[in-house]
């Protein structure tokens, strides 16, 4: 229980640790950049086998030049996570040091990354029945999934969410604004209130919903035995490759649960368990238990889609990529969906007291309405 309670205080506490895990992760990524530079093993984008090559961008990237450049940027990034732990900075300096901090968090997290992110997040709980289990197939272990070269950009992604959330919190702390939850002294813009939320994130589900249509019907299309998007050459490849067609399949119906699971972000049983829930039936969904897993695939999916940008596109097999690069799109409007809940379900904050007041007279509301007999939204 002390141990719960600990992780949780510390978890609150990110606005205050997270400059120094970025500035300390720089510094270490950066080592390994170094000693690559010198001649060390281990260089995660240089020659490798077909069956191992990552779809990364700089898959192939030369170490003389590649090597050096993370050194430099990881020693910067150690210092820049450290002066924004502690120093609040001008307006221009301020600028500037945001500025280098979204732009190492965009380039870790979403630009470097390939589409083994959202892979990862989808056979993640596979990974963990594998290691006991073995993988099935003539792949030898979970090593054959989880080599070095795909390994090294989830550890680039972890170092991308960790400047997002450095940026994140610099950004509020010398805008005047609560480094917790984000709200400030001016009134908050109208499009944050629960009922404007509502109604654009209405329109973010069925994006994200609509995005994801062209890949899931393809896939389930092969499993089936029609080349849609593809040729019979092709199929017949996939038919021949044992679970090739299933995995698209299994990939493929992930995606439809996630959508449902995705309306409950615009719908009252997003909030409050629904009655087939029956262990938990009228209770409280926690926000995070909606809030995190979203935001993961959400960000997830942007490296695969621009990773298929990259892609050529062959004749006669535009199934193969057109859909992935879609996935843009689709994290983006997942992305947004995911905030309207968080804009509608945020209470008042426990460290500065803001949102007390629009608290209290949304619970008001939800009680003249619950007292008339009308369902109560999130």
């Amino acid at each position: 229980m002390r141990t719960s309670r600990w992780i949780f205080r510390w978890w609150g506490a990110w606005p205050t640790w997270t400059g120094y895990a970025a500035a300390a992760w720089s510094l270490l990524y950066g080592a390994l950049g170094l000693f690559w530079a010198m001649g060390g093993s281990g260089y995660p984008f240089g020659p490798v086998d077909e069956d191992h090559l990552s779809g990364s961008v700089l898959e192939g990237a030369d170490v003389g030049v590649t090597a050096p450049a993370m050194a430099a940027v990881g020693a910067a990034g150690a210092v820049l996570g450290v002066v924004m732990a502690r120093g609040r900075g001008r307006p221009a300096l301020r600028n500037a040091l945001l500025g280098l901090a979204w732009a190492q968090a965009v380039t870790f997290a979403l630009v470097i990354p390939d589409y083994f992110l959202i892979a990862f997040v989808a056979l993640a709980p596979l990974l963990v029945v594998f290691a006991f289990t073995g993988v099935p197939g003539a792949q030898g272990g979970v090593g054959d999934i989880l080599y070095w070269h795909r390994v090294n950009l989830l550890v680039l992604f972890a170092g991308g969410v960790l400047w997002a959330a450095t940026a994140l919190a610099y950004q509020r702390r010398t805008g005047g604004a609560c480094v917790h939850c984000g709200r400030g002294d001016r009134p908050a813009a109208h499009w944050t209130s629960p009922g404007s939320a509502l109604r654009w994130g209405r329109w973010a589900v069925w994006a994200a919903c609509a995005a994801s249509l062209p890949y899931e019907v393809t896939r389930v299309a092969w499993y089936f035995g029609w080349p849609l998007g593809i040729t019979e050459d092709f199929e017949r490849m996939m038919q021949d490759t044992p679970g090739m067609l299933e995995a698209g399949l299994g990939f493929a119906i992930a995606s439809l649960l996630g959508g449902v699971l995705t309306h409950g972000l615009v719908h009252r049983w997003g909030a409050v368990y629904p009655r087939w829930i029956w262990f938990k039936a009228g209770k409280r969904v926690p926000p995070a238990l909606a809030i995190v897993p979203a935001s993961v695939v959400a960000v997830a999916l942007v490296p695969a889609g621009l990773m298929n940008l990259r892609v050529d596109l062959e004749p006669g097999l535009w199934a193969v990529s057109l859909p992935g690069v879609i996935f843009v799109a689709w994290g983006a409007a997942l992305g947004a969906a995911t905030l309207s809940y968080h804009l509608r379900r945020r209470g008042a904050c426990r460290r500065c007291g803001r949102g007390t007041a629009e608290r209290a007279g949304r619970d008001d509301r939800a009680g003249d309405e619950a007292g008339a007999g009308v369902a109560v939204g999130p």
